[in-house]
């Protein structure tokens, strides 16, 4: 394998090579996330046998109760990459406010942000989780980062990938020149390059969302998944497949593996929130690799990679996906009264998702 396969170290080195001015700041960065991540992916392997299974007596920001593995996932972040004086800052989902480095280490040129451990609550029952991460240029290098330095919007991203921990390790990762996935050998405790230049099909059947939150959608959600159901007797005249599994990393990591789309989008159920998933560290990493990879990535009406953060937790609808997919939806919104009753009965009173009154 050592002679078959890239190691991560030697892909960010390569990388490096077609900018030969670059410091190697940013390859040293991601692989101290690496290494955060295969940490992480050790104790979570561990399951119950370390005692880290069910919640711990915390409530994070989110307002969400945090489970033990969030915290410890979030310490292993903060600890792996805090010393190498590449950040001047971090941000994350389990922390109120940025983390400062401390004193006793330089600060760097780059932000992280990073959701240590998403799909949390599906750890307990032995399905996929994973980590997100999202590295920007600091405004002010060398200085340490203010809430209004993360405050930038996603096509500033310089890198994001993700780690899903499943039967096997993966980190999917780019820098800005397509999208990588690197498996890890447990064994050897480092990351091989198994699927270079993912390229996510421009169509798909299948359709991933929480059909639990249809009596919130807003029309034009609730008529594109109309049309997916009605198969091939409606309007698309193809079956879709549905899939949700409450974890963002693994709804993500299928969608470019085999094509896809997912929901969820803003809705009715909170109209003060603009949406359930956080901006800076869950979107804008996974519309950043997905727009790198040849999809799309949209809030409903704008490109997610173009909002402009107004706070460090906020939250935004996020839907994304095959190409063409997405356009169908971004178009629905757009003018989603543009297709009669008559001629789209799925929607209404008589529609999959409406009783009548």
């Amino acid at each position: 394998m050592l002679t078959d396969r890239s190691t991560l170290a030697r892909f960010l080195i390569e990388e490096r090579r077609r900018h030969p001015g670059s410091s190697g700041e940013l390859n040293s960065l991601i692989l101290d996330v690496a290494l955060a991540c295969t940490a992480i992916s050790r104790r979570i392997a561990s399951g119950a046998l370390t005692d880290l299974l069910g919640q711990a007596e915390v409530v994070n920001v989110q307002g969400e109760q945090q489970q033990k593995l969030d915290v410890v996932a979030n310490e292993i972040f903060l600890r792996a990459t805090e010393w190498g004086g590449q950040l001047g800052g971090m941000a994350s989902e389990e922390l109120d406010d940025p983390y400062p480095i401390p004193s006793t280490y330089p600060r760097g040129k780059y932000l992280l942000a990073f959701d240590p451990l998403d799909g949390s609550s599906n750890i307990d029952v032995n399905v996929s989780v994973g980590s997100i991460f999202s590295i920007m240029r600091a405004p002010h290098p060398g200085q340490d980062a203010t809430v209004a330095d993360f405050l930038q919007p996603g096509r500033e991203v310089v890198a994001a990938g993700y780690a899903i921990y499943g039967p096997s390790t993966v980190l999917v990762l780019s820098v800005g020149r397509g999208v990588h996935a690197f498996t890890l050998d447990p064994q050897l405790g480092e990351f091989f390059l198994t699927n270079e230049d993912i390229t996510l099909p421009a169509t798909t059947s299948e359709f991933a969302v929480n059909s639990s939150n249809q009596r919130f959608w807003e029309r034009p959600v609730g008529r594109y998944i109309d049309e997916c159901l009605a198969g091939v007797a409606g309007p698309r005249e193809k079956d879709f497949n549905m899939r949700w599994v409450a974890s963002l990393v693994a709804e993500t990591h299928r969608i470019l593996t085999r094509g896809g789309v997912f929901l969820y989008p803003r809705d009715t159920k909170d109209p003060a929130r603009e949406g359930r998933l956080r901006l800076l560290y869950e979107a804008n990493p996974i519309a950043f690799l997905v727009e790198q990879a040849g999809g799309l990535a949209t809030t409903g009406t704008d490109r997610v990679l173009d909002v402009e953060p107004t706070s460090l937790h906020q939250r935004i609808g996020f839907i994304f996906g095959c190409r063409e997919e997405v356009e169908r939806i971004v178009r629905y919104h757009e003018d989603p009264d543009d297709v009669a009753e008559a001629e789209y009965p799925l929607y209404g009173l008589r529609g999959l998702y409406r009783a009548a009154n």
